[in-house]
């Protein structure tokens, strides 16, 4: 788009705009987290007033930079969006005094667990010895909390998490009613790192997103469930989990048990990287069958079940890559140095221009010829691989929560990566194994790049076609 001269007042106030009703008005979902918002389609970010901050990427900002890096807009673009408003203006964001920090207190127990125990049991099917088990160490019960008036109470199911001598120091607490929107929050001043957890003694510990969750799978796997470790993140955060292998020098293998939806896959990836960057290299997956093991359960016991949720970007991947092995038939290596610099420029053009099924076919053919020159190099090393099995690697490689950043943003990083190749190509004298090594990595990090760049617009447009049929769906009825 043409550049647009905004003025400074104009800035302040896109920058300004209150980021939970902006997101509202693009018919996303939001989920208490705390004093924030988290977001439905993405957990990791979580937004606040007018701010916002990825967890996951450990980046974040204000209204402006939040509406450039998720809906992969130009500065002019973002600010531009801000300040309409769809004909009526967003409500801004009124600076306020930095909170205090508030004390942790458990909500107030209710005479009995009448109300909690005919939830979990009736309505969630948990077992009756796995619920005993927490409730006689204090680690669930049931709250009774008056409203602000003190004209009515609210029962909620407590789920306690303590510190290694036994102090309570958080609480997750969830609604036990069966009508309406369930209720689910982390009690305001708790230590996120203690968060609702059972140590064993086998050396093993299994990750869960809710506590529901973590008594759904003891339900459904209930031998000798109480030697082993558990723990319920009560979202994505790495930080229960760490403190829990810190404490455990015996957790020797992580079993993580997310949810099998788009979030769920993109945290399980990203945990697992933090646990390898820990030195903790026996993790594994376990996802249930259904969205969670809460409707695995439900399922089991022949109610209706949310299903699994696959994530956009593997469903991309398969094609993309289908595609670039389809294109590696009719084109040559040799060509590669010259070809490739010319695509890359095309590439540069229809992205600016919008013309993105050009540009996606221009980095498909640059992933295809990199491969290619891998290959080759491959090959002349003594390894032999089909054009099949290098695109194969490509999809294997190609994992969503490391690849969030928009279009756009990735141009320069990939022209250095080209340039890279095409130097380590282009020298003089005598290749040696060592330098067929570098030429052939260089080239097949430009090939994945590319090939994320393909899968990354394949797996928007399928976004936006699913929220297309969900508001459809909800207009109709």
């Amino acid at each position: 788009m043409p550049y647009i001269p905004f003025t400074e007042e104009q800035k302040l106030r896109a920058n300004s705009v209150n980021l939970v009703e902006f997101l509202r008005r693009q018919g996303e979902k939001l989920i208490p987290s705390g004093r924030d918002k988290r977001l439905s389609s993405d957990h990791s970010i979580t937004v606040r007033g007018n701010e916002w901050y990825d967890h996951e990427s450990k980046e974040g900002g204000h209204a402006i930079s939040f509406v450039q890096t998720y809906y992969g807009l130009t500065y002019p673009e973002a600010v531009k969006r801000l300040l309409d408003g769809e004909g009526v203006a967003y409500p801004q964001t009124v600076p306020s005094e930095p909170e205090k920090p508030k004390e942790f207190v458990l909500p107030p127990a209710s005479p009995t667990m009448r109300r909690l125990y005919a939830y979990l049991l009736q309505q969630r099917f948990i077992d009756r010895d796995v619920l005993d088990a927490f409730t006689k160490r204090g680690m669930i019960y049931e709250s009774c909390e008056k409203s602000r008036a003190g004209t009515k109470e609210y029962h909620n199911a407590v789920f306690v998490g303590s510190d290694e001598y036994g102090t309570a120091r958080h609480a997750h607490k969830r609604s036990l009613y069966t009508q309406g929107n369930s209720f689910r929050r982390n009690v305001e001043g708790g230590d996120p790192r203690c968060s609702f957890h059972w140590f064993g003694n086998s050396g093993r510990l299994y990750v869960f997103e809710a506590p529901i969750d973590l008594l759904a799978f003891l339900t459904l796997y209930p031998e000798a469930w109480r030697e082993h470790s558990y723990v319920a993140l009560c979202g994505t955060s790495e930080q229960a989990m760490l403190w829990m292998l810190e404490k455990d020098p015996r957790l020797q293998r992580v079993v993580l048990c997310l949810d099998h939806d788009a979030a769920g896959i993109e945290a399980t990836g990203r945990l697992t990287d933090i646990l390898r960057e820990h030195g903790h290299t026996r993790v594994s997956v376990l996802r249930p069958e259904y969205k969670d093991w809460d409707e695995d359960l439900k399922a089991l016991n022949g109610r209706p079940a949310q299903p699994a949720e696959q994530h956009p970007q593997l469903q991309a991947a398969e094609l993309v890559c289908a595609r670039i092995a389809v294109k590696c038939m009719d084109l040559k290596p040799d060509g590669a140095m010259q070809q490739v610099p010319h695509l890359f420029q095309c590439y540069r053009k229809c992205l600016k221009e919008k013309k993105l099924e050009t540009a996606m076919d221009c980095m498909e053919e640059i992933a295809a010829l990199s491969l290619l020159v891998t290959l080759r190099e491959c090959r002349q090393l003594g390894t032999t691989l089909t054009p099949a099995q290098g695109s194969q690697y490509l999809q294997s490689h190609i994992l969503p929560h490391q690849n969030r950043m928009a279009i756009r943003n990735r141009t320069e990083e990939i022209s250095a990566q080209l340039q890279t190749a095409l130097a380590k190509s282009g020298a003089p004298g005598v290749r040696g194994e060592a330098e067929k090594r570098e030429i052939a990595s260089a080239w097949l990090e430009l090939a994945l790049s590319c090939a994320k760049v393909s899968v990354k617009n394949d797996a928007d447009e399928l976004k936006a076609m699913e929220k297309q049929k969900q508001a459809l769906g909800m207009e109709m009825g």
